[in-house]
């Protein structure tokens, strides 16, 4: 508790209950609301079974398996085939297909990130609020429940219940957050605009289906890409965690910026290569703040206002009827009067009562001297009869002598005062939990990433070499990563191919294979030299898809290349011309000896 004022507590470690694994299930996704009007944070109902049902884990799980499996199949085979173009490609019902797909990725991506900055606009406090920017860490953390410092609902995992700290805040019927609740992210926009954000990303596959068709090839990072997304926007949605808002806003603007460099593209027009560079520079800042933002989550807690009950005793006049005092002075003032007129009459008893009492004790009687009875002093308990004893005992309660002369009683109270409560930014297991699966997804790139930066930048020993080399970005590096990557990807492909190969021959066992014996001479050439120079063509087209640079370049590099492929191929021509030479030489040696042997 703290009494200072609402205050931001940075690097706060979490608790083992929010670091837990596997991560609690509770609470379960909660749809947008939907009040019977279209609004454009909810423009229209999802029924509750298909909204959680789609966030099943099931569902990107099986999806992103079988593409990754899918598509490292079909780069095996378009390698097989010299990565030509399918013959889909080149049809017109597959370019208005591949324009279709890039203008409404396009249209969608920009609409998503203006539905999410609205969102953020209607959650967020005015900046001239007191204490807005504590004010803003709350509505960053807390997405559900009303707008409004220490208001918001959050899921309690002892009690396994949603609550708030504001006890004016009331929950639905049904225990969940109320869909009347306006002003935080999740009923503003994120529920219903990242649900169909996350359900995209299974739609966006098709992005490699397109490449494939054309005969290149999906890099790895390309694969990693698209499956990796799919996991991260369900965990984020799934378990309602706060830093998905920032996938969901930051990616839909880029993809609406790549989409629409697509598009331009795919119509025929020549786009700047730095627009391609600044559009992949911007994805790796993506990248590096989107890890760096969402990991500051999980050490990160403030103070909000809690009002709290105490109570305090106080003594207070107990209230008496107007007509019980005025009997009761009447009866005191008639008492009084009384006793005034015995006083005389009664001084003569009292002084004959005390001779006889010390008569009494002188003749060693003490009894009987206890029982002489002093006119004016009250009588004796023992003396009395019952029922005035009983009479002489009145209860307090209902005594008003009793209550005129204790006129106060004792009387809890209770006030409010308010307090500054330490929350953290992050509830529950599954919060954490899709946070740190984000983080795991994008640690390889940025790992690889800066590798290369810290090779490429940071360790340049020579002088000769800082004038020969030539600036590079962060584009560049991004493709030096990726080149890295796909060397591990082929041999893995290679080897998912062998072993579907190898399964296809044990279903045809004994029959011959449709491509000819392994080593059949085709032409004039060799096995070996026909590998070779397969190889070699394989290497060429793949360095032509490797190639992101300027147009200069990019002839350099080609000239060089098709050096390097004449060179070779002259090499692979004395080859065959030696071969050839020794197979001559063979058959006149055996002509000759064959000659011999016939003289």
């Amino acid at each position: 508790m703290s009494g200072a004022g609402p205050a931001l507590h940075p690097g706060d470690w979490p608790s083992r209950a929010v670091l837990q694994f596997p991560p609690d299930a509770a609470p379960s996704p909660i749809p947008p609301p939907w009040t019977g009007e279209a609004t454009f944070a909810n423009p229209f109902p999802i029924p509750e079974d298909i909204y959680q049902g789609a966030l099943s884990y099931k569902v990107p799980l099986t999806i992103a398996s079988i593409y990754f499996v899918t598509v490292t199949y079909i780069n095996w085979y378009n390698r097989q085939h010299g990565n030509k173009p399918w013959r889909i490609a080149k049809t017109r019902p597959f370019f208005a297909f591949v324009i279709f797909h890039n203008v409404f990725l396009a249209v969608y991506s920009a609409i998503t990130c203006v539905a999410m900055i609205r969102c953020l606009k209607r959650s967020f406090p005015h900046y001239s609020e007191p204490n807005a920017v504590v004010g803003t860490i709350d509505a960053l953390c807390k997405i559900h429940g009303p707008r409004g410092l220490g208001d918001a609902v959050t899921y309690n995992n002892t009690n396994d219940a949603w609550s708030s700290l504001n006890p004016n805040v009331a929950l639905a019927a049904n225990g969940l957050p109320d869909s009347f609740d306006v002003g935080r992210i999740w009923n503003e926009g994120l529920a219903f605009w990242g649900w169909w954000f996350y359900l995209s990303k299974f739609y966006e596959v098709l992005d490699t289906a397109i490449i494939l068709a054309k005969g290149k090839r999906s890099t790895t990072l390309q694969k990693y890409h698209h499956a990796g997304a799919m996991l991260s926007m369900w965990a984020g949605m799934r378990y309602m965690s706060p830093p998905i808002w920032m996938f969901a806003l930051v990616n839909s603007g880029i993809h609406a910026m790549m989409y629409t460099y697509y598009t331009v593209s795919a119509l025929g027009y020549r786009v700047p290569n730095v627009v391609k560079r600044t559009l992949t520079t911007m994805q790796i800042t993506q990248f590096l703040v989107g890890s760096a933002f969402a990991a500051m989550h999980l050490f990160l807690s403030y103070t909000v206002p809690v009002s709290v009950a105490y109570k305090v005793a106080e003594k207070v006049a107990q209230k008496v009827a107007p007509e019980a005092v005025s009997s009761t002075i009447s009866s005191v003032v008639s008492s009084a009067t009384e006793s005034a007129a015995e006083v005389l009459p009664t001084a003569s008893g009292v002084a004959v009562a005390f001779l006889r009492k010390l008569i009494y004790r002188a003749a060693g009687d003490e009894g009987l001297a206890e029982n002489i009875h002093i006119p004016g002093q009250p009588v004796p308990v023992r003396q009395q009869p019952l029922q005035q004893v009983n009479a002489a005992e009145p209860s307090p309660k209902h005594n008003v002598v009793h209550n005129l002369l204790h006129p106060h009683e004792t009387v809890e109270k209770v006030f409010y005062r308010t307090e500054y409560q330490t929350v953290p930014c992050v509830d529950t297991s599954g919060q954490a939990f899709a946070i740190y699966l984000n983080l795991i997804y994008l640690a390889p790139l940025t790992i690889l990433f800066m590798r290369f930066f810290f090779k490429s930048y940071l360790r340049r020993s020579s002088p000769n070499a800082k004038r020969n080399q030539k600036p590079r970005t962060i584009s560049d590096a991004a493709g030096e990563a990726s080149r890295q990557v796909d060397s591990l990807d082929k041999s893995a492909e290679d080897a998912f191919a062998s072993g579907v190969n190898m399964m296809a021959s044990n279903a045809v066992r004994g029959r011959r294979p449709a491509n000819g014996p392994k080593d059949e001479r085709q032409g004039s050439m060799s096995p070996a030299n026909q590998k070779f120079l397969e190889t070699v063509n394989r290497r060429v087209s793949q360095k032509l898809q490797e190639m992101d640079e300027g147009a200069e370049a990019s002839a350099q590099k080609a000239k060089q290349i098709a050096r390097e492929v004449v060179a070779k191929a002259e090499e692979a021509g004395d080859k065959v011309e030696h071969a050839y030479e020794d197979n001559e030489e063979d058959v006149a040696e055996k002509a000759k000896a064959n000659g011999h042997g016939s003289k």
